[in-house]
């Protein structure tokens, strides 16, 4: 298994160099830098300007600014934020911890949603059950997350007034009453999210569990004198959840794309929302250590997906 894990992360490793070089490249060419505006205003003297583009190499050759990239990168200088005037790894530092929170949140949510309804509905196929789930999972991943994300404002914020629709990080109190404050405020956009995902992968659970339950060795099983619960515990759901697990991982980057929406219409102050404002005022060092930190938990997410199949299948050997 270690050894396993080793050649995994020394295969991310030019995977994560090859993603970073095309981001920088994309972005390097893209019109704009953080010091455009210096050019047309006044009270800058251009000579000032042209010596803050030299300190901080944007007239350089792209290939040597990625070079001078990287060479920062490997000894932990992520760069500085020309917009909020700190480190940049101080800037995603602060705002990481409440994006994972509402991802972790809605994930586990989503998850203890939809495995239970679908394997519930794969036992019971085209039952009165199963046309509800499935019709309630069409509408889930039909609509967007913004529109959800209004919707939920609407009716819980604003007609309802149970729930606040924007959410802070100042929250006055300690203990119990702070924490349920803060648990009130995350209660709307981790159910967008958990919603949203619990939808697709409650017909993918319902459809992985048919194509399992219908295999000999689970009639075998069943003649053998088994209950339908361990059958349906031991010998379907273990073998079901293979594809399933492969989907929640290759969905990652779709939850964070639909966290930086969700994040935009709750305020919530991520690394989502961090990547928007970022964008609109050109702070180029900003955008791409977030995008890069996208990339780095997609790569993480996936090594974590290969090693939970060794644990459902030992037939798959991680060698």
């Amino acid at each position: 298994m270690r050894q396993y894990i080793l050649r995994r992360l020394l295969i991310a490793g030019p995977s994560l160099l090859g993603i970073s070089l095309v981001l920088f490249t994309v972005l390097a060419l893209a019109p704009g830098d953080p010091f455009s505006d210096l050019a047309t205003n006044p009270n800058v003297p251009p000579e000032v300007a042209l010596a803050l583009r030299a300190k901080f190499g944007l007239d350089d050759p792209v290939y040597l600014r990625y070079l001078h990239w990287l060479a920062a990168m490997a000894h932990g200088d992520w760069g500085f934020s020309f917009v909020s005037r700190v480190n940049v790894d101080t800037l995603i530092l602060q705002r990481l911890p409440t994006t994972l929170y509402v991802i972790g949140s809605s994930q586990l949510l989503a998850l203890l949603i939809a495995i239970p309804i679908g394997v519930y509905a794969a036992t019971r196929p085209y039952s009165l059950f199963d046309q509800i789930a499935n019709t309630f999972a069409f509408i889930g991943f039909s609509l967007p997350t913004f529109f959800t994300g209004i919707l939920f404002i609407l009716i819980f914020s604003i007609k309802l007034d149970w729930l606040p629709f924007v959410y802070s990080t100042d929250i006055s109190g300690t203990g119990l009453a702070r924490l349920g404050e803060e648990i009130r405020q995350a209660i709307m956009p981790v159910m967008v999210l958990a919603l949203f995902q619990a939808a697709s992968l409650t017909r993918f659970v319902r459809s992985a569990m048919l194509d399992v339950i219908r295999l000999d060795y689970v009639t075998t099983a069943r003649a053998k004198g088994l209950g339908q619960r361990r059958v349906i515990i031991t010998h379907v759901m273990r073998n079901a959840m293979i594809p399933v697990v492969t989907l929640i991982a290759l969905q990652i980057p779709a939850v964070f794309g639909g966290a930086i929406v969700t994040e935009q219409i709750f305020r919530i102050p991520g690394i989502g929302s961090l990547l928007i404002s970022s964008i609109l005022s050109n702070d180029t060092p900003v955008v791409m250590a977030v995008t890069f930190v996208f990339a780095c938990l997609v790569v993480f997410f996936n090594l974590v997906a290969d090693v939970l199949y060794g644990w459902l299948d030992p037939r798959i050997s991680l060698r």
